[in-house]
């Protein structure tokens, strides 16, 4: 790890992009990256700065002209746009702020399709290195860190968990501390007035609120504080964070609120609820006589708000979460417990009572922040860039370069919804369409509508800003069709939402099942959460009596995702390993050298039985129910290759009887779909590239590789037909298989762009 010192007078490096969250969006990392890229542009005028911030909203926001490009956080597809603008605009470096949750996909996933398509160096700002990160976490930070060609971190913490946890070298990390205003050492006394506090003693909090600031405990401790100082006021700076504010409202400051009058001390506690400007700021920090940051977590590698109060000089007590440990130590402030009000109350007692201790504190502080000023920071910001410009090994210059297909494999089709949209009513999906059109005299399914329901939470996973009402329609359908008094699903309903049975197929209660488990894995809307657990806790164990494979490998998939979520639940669990033992059974029993099958038959939707003891043998672990998962799909992957090259499925008109003749046709889209799923699945597991190759040749199928060269997937209108016959189409787009074009196409952006590239694990 190098500590950068050595000014750097001039660069070599002409033009920087800064991508993280910029102002005027109210947050953190915004307030941060502007900094920076202000502070880089005015040490460097010879420098070109521009910024690419993150958008939570649609709007966006009223950036400045030094925006050159703007992501849209849950759009995928604009960060692969933002990787191509970059490249061919003479960009020399990209300093990327990495924060998980301002990035879309799992755990930020998404800035990694940006990071792996940029032609020149990367130098990353880590604003959050966890302890104990989920497997989500863990590996997006270790493909951020070996996409980047250097890390920067503000702690020394930092640098230990990057080398410890993250298995980063040394030699990567620069140590460069979170950069500050530079302000005099003033008298706190001076900018009272500003405020109305002339008189009373200062105690400030600042920062965008939220309930991990822990402003409860010093509220609590007010009582004692006043007790002992009756002059003084408690002022708590800063708007509700945006986030909160949206799946809140102000319920977490009313509360505080509520708090003081409860404890009698509303006339010693003052809120200014604003996201103040840096000179307001500054203004609020130099009338304090003690900032308190009494945050919740000790997880925090970094904190804006300590490093501002510590390089003003300020006395500071805070809770000791990591960023406190190191910057407090030696004299610099003091740390208490966590949630301790009364450790709390005695120690700013203390410092008041004690005034000489207190000012020896703040000049302690006040010149350690020195080397922490924006200008002393931007200069060691260049000295990183400068490095990582020099050591990369292979350096491309800004611009597009060629792959071969091997390495950059086609293009998926562009994603357009008008026919999902056409078929979808205020009840739910229909089942059927003549040509184009929604067919009336055919209802609904609840089939159809869990497999709409699931390709809604893959589209919300992409940042498709209206799949969310999608879901929403498709999830009451299930929640209607859901029959208390069987604890099943009904599965058919007519036009005039009659239901024509009391219980549906075997196969339309796993399909449910597998959607809404996979509404718990993915989706962060609350509502669908609670209602989609509660039909999963009531119709799990209905799937138990059924006897159809396909039916007990739909569920499987389903509680594979359920248990990424809720992996202590017993009952999930056991349901899964009856399940999954009658599925190896069957497969122990018909299997021979000749037909390594599950049954004596291929009919529908067969890649899914593989898929089912795919996911059960990776998680349970079971290495007997992954082998055979693979040894089945391999062979079917063999049977279904047709000498040309292309996919060729199991056809519908007869199937393939063992010993008999096997059915070239009516090829069906759910044989292409479930092909995908489970050869993706098998490129999770394995790494190996031959199963992400076989996931693309069924999903070229749709597009025209096939046995008549014509295209099931219709452009103009984004549905797909159902089916291939011997000398044509079927030229109806039904929802099944409009559905399955659109899950194989998401699941493969998804494997594409949201999850770990493989072949960053495999280097």
């Amino acid at each position: 790890m190098y500590r950068l010192k050595q000014k750097v007078k001039s660069s070599t490096i002409n033009r920087i992009a800064f991508i993280g969250n910029y102002l005027p969006r109210q947050c953190g990392i915004a307030t941060f990256t502007t900094d920076l890229c202000e502070a880089m542009a005015a040490q460097y005028t010879d420098t070109t700065c521009i910024a690419v911030p993150v958008n939570d909203i649609e709007a966006g926001y009223a950036y400045p002209t030094r925006v050159r490009f703007e992501l849209m956080e849950r759009d995928i597809g604009s960060y692969r746009r933002a990787a191509d603008f970059l490249n061919i605009n003479n960009v020399d470096l990209v300093c990327l702020q990495f924060e998980y949750g301002i990035f879309g996909g799992r755990a930020g996933s998404h800035i990694l399709s940006l990071l792996r398509e940029l032609r020149m160096p990367i130098v990353t700002t880590l604003h959050t290195i966890l302890k104990k990160p989920d497997p989500d976490q863990k590996r997006v930070l270790e493909e951020v860190a070996a996409l980047s060609d250097r890390l920067v971190v503000m702690s020394e913490s930092g640098s230990k968990f990057l080398q410890q946890i993250y298995n980063v070298s040394h030699d990567k990390i620069d140590l460069i501390p979170h950069g500050i205003p530079d302000v005099p050492f003033v008298d706190p006394s001076f900018n009272k007035d500003l405020f109305g506090v002339e008189g009373k003693t200062v105690l400030l909090s600042f920062g965008l609120l939220s309930a991990s600031k822990g402003i409860e405990t010093v509220i609590s401790a007010m009582p004692k504080i006043v007790e002992r100082h009756p002059e003084s006021v408690y002022i708590v700076v800063g708007a509700t964070h945006p986030h909160v504010i949206k799946n809140e409202g102000e319920t977490y400051r009313l509360s505080l609120q509520w708090l003081a009058q409860q404890k009698g001390v509303e006339s010693n506690v003052i809120f200014y609820n604003r996201f103040v400007t840096l000179e307001e700021l500054v203004e609020f920090i130099g009338a304090a006589d003690i900032y308190i940051t009494p945050y919740l977590n000790e997880a925090q590698i970094t904190s804006g708000t300590l490093a501002y109060t510590l390089g003003a000089g300020k006395a500071v007590i805070s809770t000791p979460y990591w960023y406190a440990q190191e910057m407090l130590s030696d004299g610099r402030g003091v740390l208490v417990p966590f949630r301790d009000h009364e450790a709390l109350a005695e120690q700013v007692i203390k410092l008041l009572d004690n005034e000489s201790e207190r000012h020896a504190m703040r000049k302690r502080a006040y010149m350690f922040g020195r080397s922490m000023i924006w200008s002393e920071v931007a200069q060691r910001y260049m000295e990183s860039f400068e490095r990582a410009r020099v050591e990369r090994r292979h350096y491309i210059p800004a611009g597009l370069i060629s792959k071969a297909l091997d390495k950059y494999p086609g293009e998926l089709p562009t994603l357009k919804l008008n026919h999902l949209y056409h078929m979808t009513d205020h009840t739910g999906i229909f089942q059927h369409a003549l040509f184009t059109v929604p067919n009336y005299s055919h209802g609904y399914t609840t089939d159809d509508n869990a497999r709409a329901l699931l390709v809604s939470i893959l589209l919300d996973e992409l940042g498709n800003s209206e799949s969310l009402e999608l879901a929403s329609r498709y999830l009451a359908f299930l929640g209607f069709a859901f029959n208390d008094k069987t604890k099943r699903f009904r599965n058919f309903m007519d036009y005039q939402r009659n239901w024509l049975e009391d219980s549906g197929s075997d196969d339309s209660h796993g399909r449910a099942l597998w959607a809404l488990g996979t509404v718990l894995s993915h989706s962060n809307t609350p509502a669908f959460n609670s209602m989609s657990g509660w039909l999963f806790e009531q119709t799990l164990p209905a799937i138990l009596s059924t006897t159809s494979p396909r039916a007990w490998a739909f569920a499987l998939i389903g509680i594979y995702e359920y248990l990424q979520k809720f992996g202590g639940d017993r009952r999930a669990c056991q349901v899964r390993d009856e399940l999954a033992g009658r599925l190896l059974i069957l497969y122990q029993n018909n299997r021979s050298e000749e037909w390594r099958w599950f049954e004596n038959e291929l009919s529908y939707c067969n890649a899914a039985l593989s898929h089912a003891l795919l996911t059960c043998g990776k998680l349970i672990p079971n290495k007997e129910m992954t082998d055979a998962g693979l040894e089945s799909l391999d062979w079917l992957a063999d049977l279904q290759h047709a000498d040309s090259g292309h996919f060729v499925p199991i056809g519908s008109n007869g199937f393939y009887h063992k010993g008999g003749e096997r059915a070239r046709f009516d090829q069906q889209p759910v044989e292409a779909q479930t092909m995908v799923s489970a050869c993706l699945e098998a490129f999770r597991i394995t790494g190996d590239k031959f199963w992400d190759r076989e996931a693309r040749r069924a999903f070229e199928w749709f597009l025209g590789r096939n046995d008549l060269n014509l295209s099931l997937y219709d452009p103009t209108t984004g549905g797909c037909r159902d089916g291939l016959h011997p000398d044509r189409l079927n030229e109806n787009q039904g929802s099944e298989s409009t559905l399955a074009f659109l899950q194989s196409l998401l699941e493969l952006r998804l494997a594409e762009h949201s999850h770990l590239s493989m072949e960053v694990l495999l280097k």
